[in-house]
């Protein structure tokens, strides 16, 4: 989520209140429809294996996240930040992760520049001292924002990585939204050859097209988190805090938008590599398609955030172990020892996303 927005509209009370009725939007299923397209993950089909060949003890479910060892190939991935609630939602994560084994990401650090007294409510290495924590910024932000002083906070907070968003779909709806997006390429690179931690670049709900994963990696960015359709439409969350009617309602014209999280990994191949996937993905097999459809981890938000704002942390823990059952039982019955056999198992995408994968192929690169 952005913190960025017009001169003049980032006083304290206002960000705070905006970052509060996001994560309201965003729990209130019922009340609130944020979940407007679809991931296609449902077009790829794993394939069983009656006879798999393996002991399904010895199976390995570990990851790794930029070089370092995970419990599973999952991450909770940055939510939200900037309001009394949404910090106690990221330390639960922080604990969450902890717990589990795996990375987890922070709301967008943005705010620090401003308040640097809130610095303690990012520390959240403290309550996941042996998983990777990665910091978060808007790409909006680093053609305007000296480096060094974000570098300073990077260190300062001692996180492993930082995620640079992007998201302009979110900003053109957002009341307070910025409206400025030249210059963010070449400043994502100025910034990834200087910084004192890896740089993961995401979307936030939209998608990355192929021929520009291509250039950010160029750019030396160690992952690209495509982040695609399927999931949480941002453009539809700020929709609902509109006054304005027309724009609410031309909002709601693009529920179908962006590049959908299969269709962004099929036409990039099983055999590509500094890929994550985010983006609508919900359940241990969307994991398992995922990592077959060749990411090399992948990403969470909405469900732990619901299970722990639902059930507490030990919900949230819960649903993991689900997940991790289901990738390791899914493992055997592929007759996959290890996470990278799941890009060389058998696969078959059903005829439109195989199609749409290679037109998305030809028109992006």
């Amino acid at each position: 989520m952005s913190d960025q927005g017009p001169a003049g509209a980032h006083s304290g009370p206002g960000m705070s209140e905006r970052k509060a009725q996001h994560l309201s939007i965003c729990l209130d299923g019922e009340t609130y429809h944020v979940e407007t397209s679809r991931t296609r993950l449902d077009e790829v089909h794993l394939v069983h294996q009656a006879l798999p060949e393996l002991n399904a003890d010895d199976v390995d479910d570990s990851g790794e996240f930029l070089g370092q060892s995970i419990d599973m190939p999952v991450f909770i991935s940055s939510m939200t930040g900037g309001s009394a609630g949404a910090y106690q939602v990221n330390k639960d994560l922080a604990t969450v992760a902890g717990e589990l084994g795996i990375p987890v990401g922070m709301g967008s650090i943005r705010i620090l520049l401003r308040k640097p007294d809130v610095i303690d409510h990012f520390r959240l290495k403290r309550y996941a001292p042996n998983v990777p924590v990665f910091a978060n910024i808007g790409g909006v932000q680093l053609p305007e924002v000296p480096h060094t002083e974000l570098y300073r906070l990077l260190e300062e907070l001692a996180v492993d990585a930082v995620a640079v968003h992007l998201n302009p779909g979110q900003e053109l709806v957002q009341p307070e939204g910025d409206r400025n997006f030249a210059g963010i390429r070449e400043a994502v690179a100025t910034f990834t050859a200087a910084s004192p931690v890896p740089v993961i670049v995401k979307e936030t709900g939209f998608g990355v097209h192929p021929g520009e994963i291509a250039r950010l990696q160029a750019a030396g960015v160690a992952a690209v988190d495509i982040a695609g359709a399927g999931g949480t439409n941002w453009n539809r969350v700020e929709a609902y805090r509109q006054d304005d009617d027309t724009v609410a309602a031309a909002a709601a014209e693009f529920d179908d938008w962006g590049i959908s999280t299969a269709l962004i990994l099929a036409a990039l191949g099983r055999e590509q590599r500094g890929v994550f996937a985010s983006g609508g993905i919900r359940s241990g097999t969307d994991v398992l398609k995922a990592l077959a459809l060749g990411a090399d981890t992948v990403g969470m938000a909405l469900p732990f955030v619901r299970h722990v704002s639902e059930g507490g942390v030990g919900a949230a823990v819960a649903f993991g172990r689900q997940v991790k059952y289901v990738i390791r039982t899914g493992m055997a019955l592929m007759g996959c020892n290890r996470i990278s056999d799941l890009r060389h198992a058998p696969l078959w995408l059903e005829e439109p996303l195989r199609r749409d994968a290679q037109a998305l192929w030809r028109a992006c690169r």
